[in-house]
């Protein structure tokens, strides 16, 4: 590790214990508003419009916190950042919590001392080329030119997957997501690689997305999560089952259309009633008020809803739910219970 790293990991560290120690939800509902690191701009994840106003799958889940803690999922502000700059922003206190697209790893929650809360997208490392450069794999790419965030898990997989398959590669460093889809789309790199949820919203982007494939290797394991600074106990609890709200609502069938009427009905399913605030105390467990879970919900749906409407098969980004589905359907999403 060179030193300027092993210095850069060590100070996000410690500030994130010292800012922990401090409390983030008493700091956030002092200053009225949840402070969210999301990505510069990924299509369907996170994305401002020409206004500023931010929407997509990661935002979605700050925005069922803002609701969770102050009943307003308009309680958000966002803040834009890269792969190099995002740790220091969290560390630093200048966010409260990041949900863009960061893979929960040793390192990042061992030694950067980062709690991440959950995962909210199953995902794994791929390529996109374009279809004239005649390549049917990855292995194919022997002497490429390849775009790659730096300060990204994607520079450490794509080195070991070339050196595991004896080619070589000439790499393209950019910062954001938006620098690497221009450069790709000029033609200073062969391929382009990241997260295939990525890679996907990318090619949406793409005047001419018919021209581009993603290639069949996926050569990684990348949990995508929210996080939040360790030692930040009860703000991490908050962030951590505002996530698990949203999942277990789509288990429970709980949807932004019928949710109120499960809410007033308190039927016979306790957990639907514990959920959703109308028996037990959940909510004050997490010093939240006793609806806090509806609101999350409300927000902008259940999980099921917030994929759909954001990065769905009905979208531009054309995401199957695959890894992403209900651990009933056969996928990987499973909350634990409210109880």
């Amino acid at each position: 590790m060179k030193k300027s790293t092993f210095f850069g990991a060590f100070a996000a560290a410690t500030m994130a214990a010292s800012f922990a120690a401090a409390g983030t939800l008493d700091d956030v509902k002092a200053k009225g508003f949840v402070q969210c690191g999301v990505s510069t701009g990924v299509a369907g994840f996170a994305m401002a419009d020409a206004n500023g106003n931010w929407d997509g799958f990661d935002v979605a889940v700050c925005r069922a916190v803002a609701a969770a803690v102050f009943g307003d999922p308009q309680a958000v502000k966002f803040t834009p950042t890269t792969g190099k700059t995002r740790f220091t922003a969290l560390a630093s206190g200048e966010v409260d919590m990041l949900a863009r697209n960061t893979t929960w790893t040793y390192s990042r929650d061992v030694d950067l001392k980062f709690t991440f809360v959950g995962v909210n997208y199953y995902d794994g490392q791929g390529f996109m080329v374009p279809k004239d450069l005649g390549v049917s794999s990855a292995k194919e790419l022997d002497g490429a030119t390849v775009c790659i965030q730096t300060g990204t898990t994607t520079e450490l997989n794509l080195a070991d997957f070339f050196r595991a398959n004896g080619i070589t590669y000439d790499p393209v460093p950019i910062e954001t997501n938006a620098e690497g889809v221009q450069q790709y789309a000029a033609g200073a790199c062969d391929s382009y690689t990241t997260d295939a949820s990525g890679l996907a919203a990318s090619r949406a982007t793409l005047t001419d997305p018919e021209n581009h494939v993603l290639l069949p290797e996926i050569i990684s394991k990348e949990p995508l999560g929210p996080l939040v600074r360790h030692g930040d106990d009860q703000w991490g609890d908050v962030v951590r089952w505002t996530l698990n709200a949203l999942i277990t609502a789509e288990e429970l069938g709980i949807t932004s259309a019928n949710i109120k009427e499960a809410a007033m009905s308190a039927g016979d399913n306790p957990e639907v009633n514990r959920l959703l605030g109308t028996e037990g105390n959940l909510g004050a467990m997490l010093g939240l008020s006793g609806d806090w879970a509806k609101n999350a919900i409300m927000a902008g749906g259940n999980y099921g809803e917030i994929f759909e409407r954001n990065i769905g098969e009905n979208t531009p980004i054309g995401l199957s739910r695959g890894l992403n589905a209900q651990w009933t359907n056969g996928g990987l999403i499973y909350s634990p219970p409210f109880r």
